[in-house]
């Protein structure tokens, strides 16, 4: 029997009533495993409607209230991050320990969240008048809506709800139709925990559900993860219905690989950081920048490397990678690789002709490594997300650097070197949002911040740390001036000394 997702509105399961549903696939094998129900236009009003209502209690709920629920919360994740990621692999295909490497990134969120109560306190200034004081502090905005991507359904929307709620917003999240069920297990744990009912509302669906939001006038911003072309959409049509807006879009991220590196330690770097997650994530690694001479050995490495990985369903332990979302992405990943060599690269390996032995109907694609790849070819201009990784050559590190800063992505990058003063060039001179450092894939932790540059995000703020309880929260500024009780009328005694 086909499972049914269906909406989590008012803290409640609430069945589709648009007789719409999309399939949700399991990867491994092909089958279509669940549908899941698309809201109408009447379904997400409903689910705005009880995060407005919940926001009327919500938003002036105490600290310690918002923070005794979310430490609840995080305990119960802790106690289900086995169920969750086991949802996560029959539903996106990666590898259990990649679902479980998921939900502990998503579980440092919330536990920034858990101490709200540091990050939204505000400054004070006194007597910078006669008498006169200065406050700032730090409001939520009401209804605020996340819309997150296949790849990570589980850690992307707690990039988003937890800080959104602790400090003080009410929720509505549209997870991505292809692997919707861990956004609601997580739903449910909050509820477990004691989150009054519509503080966090799921809806699924598509492009109706999602203008929607981005249109609705009580949802005051729109948190999204996603492509570029996707991400500048939401961030135009948001601004323009006067939403505040963090819209991450999509990469192309460099490892730029010295003459003096550790070849084994780059190589090893460069085969994690592309391969992970089927490469089915915007922080992979897609592009090495070989400088000098090193390159023949250093893509000798990565292959012998790359060769090695085991592919197979996710919930086999012995994998190391699983399948692509779905067989369409499988045959746009497949496509870069087949065109490869007429536009100008070297096919080191080619994977897509891989297949796993009682699986034949599941995403499969293997290994593919492409040498000397010219900047004008597909493969290293689009961003593939998948198991592709693209190798260039340069002579020089100005070459290599100036090569990254005219991708007209900035997301992340990344330098393998022994050298310092290198280093600290790279950091300064390279134009992206996230820097690594003989560390391939530079994800911030959870109290710093996430966000590229140039065409990997649209709007001021990046997502999560100290710019996720800014966008989430507004500004006040609060001048006071209170007569000194010793000034007071004749005839009012407030017990004060009038000889001082």
């Amino acid at each position: 029997m086909t499972k049914i997702v269906n909406h989590w509105i008012g803290g409640k399961t609430v069945e589709g009533a648009s007789g719409t549903y999309g399939p949700v696939t399991d990867p491994a094998t092909g089958a279509v495993t669940t549908k899941v129900a698309f809201a109408t236009v009447d379904e997400v009003d409903a689910a705005v409607a009880a995060a407005k209502d919940a926001y009327a209690t919500w938003g002036t709920s105490s600290l310690a209230k918002r923070s005794t629920i979310l430490f609840k919360f995080r305990a119960l994740l802790d106690a289900h991050r086995d169920e969750i990621a086991e949802l996560i692999t029959a539903e996106h295909g990666k590898v259990h320990s990649d679902a479980l490497g998921e939900v502990a990134r998503g579980l440092e969120i919330v536990d920034l969240a858990c101490g709200i109560t540091v990050q939204l306190k505000g400054e004070l200034s006194t007597e910078v008048a006669s008498r006169v004081d200065v406050a700032s502090i730090r409001q939520p905005l009401g209804v605020v809506a996340g819309i997150t991507p296949f790849n990570f359904p589980a850690m992307v929307p707690m990039w988003m709800f937890p800080l959104a709620i602790a400090c003080g917003n009410t929720f509505v999240l549209k997870p991505s139709e292809k692997d919707p069920s861990a956004s609601l297990k997580l739903a449910e744990l909050l509820a477990e925990a004691g989150l009054p009912d519509g503080v966090l509302n799921v809806v699924h669906g598509d492009k109706v559900a999602v203008d929607r939001l981005l249109e609705h006038p009580d949802v005051k911003a729109v948190s999204f993860v996603g492509s570029t072309p996707i991400a500048r959409y939401i961030h135009t049509t948001a601004s323009a219905n006067g939403k505040r807006v963090q819209a991450l879009g999509g990469a192309k991220n460099h490892m730029l690989v010295l003459p003096d590196a550790d070849l084994d330690a780059a190589a090893d770097a460069a085969v994690s950081a592309a391969y992970g997650s089927a490469g089915e994530r915007c922080m992979a690694i897609s592009a090495v920048v070989a400088v000098g001479a090193i390159g023949d050995e250093l893509v000798e490495k990565i292959r012998e490397r790359a060769e090695k990985i085991k592919i197979g369903p996710g919930n086999d332990p012995t994998s190391e990678m699983g399948p692509l979302i779905t067989a369409v992405h499988r045959d746009k990943v497949a496509s870069y690789v087949t065109g490869a060599a007429a536009e100008g690269a070297e096919v080191v390996l080619d994977g897509t002709g891989h297949t796993v032995e009682g699986f034949e109907d599941g995403h499969w694609i293997g290994i593919s490594l492409l040498d000397k790849v010219p900047t004008t070819a597909k493969a290293y201009q689009d961003e593939i997300f998948g198991p592709v990784l693209c190798v260039l050559r340069v002579d020089t590190y100005d070459e290599g650097v100036a090569l990254i800063n005219s991708s007209p992505f900035g997301n992340g990058t990344a330098i393998f070197t022994r050298d310092g003063g290198a280093a600290r060039r790279f950091q300064l001179e390279i134009e992206a949002g996230m820097v690594g450092v003989n560390v391939p894939i530079p994800v911030p932790v959870g109290y710093h911040s996430f966000g590229g540059w140039k065409d990997s995000l649209f709007g001021d703020h990046h997502i999560y740390g100290n710019d996720g309880t800014h966008f989430y929260t507004r500004g006040k500024v609060v001048t006071t001036r209170w007569p000194d009780p010793a000034d007071a009328p004749a005839g009012v005694d407030l017990g004060f000394p009038r000889n001082h």
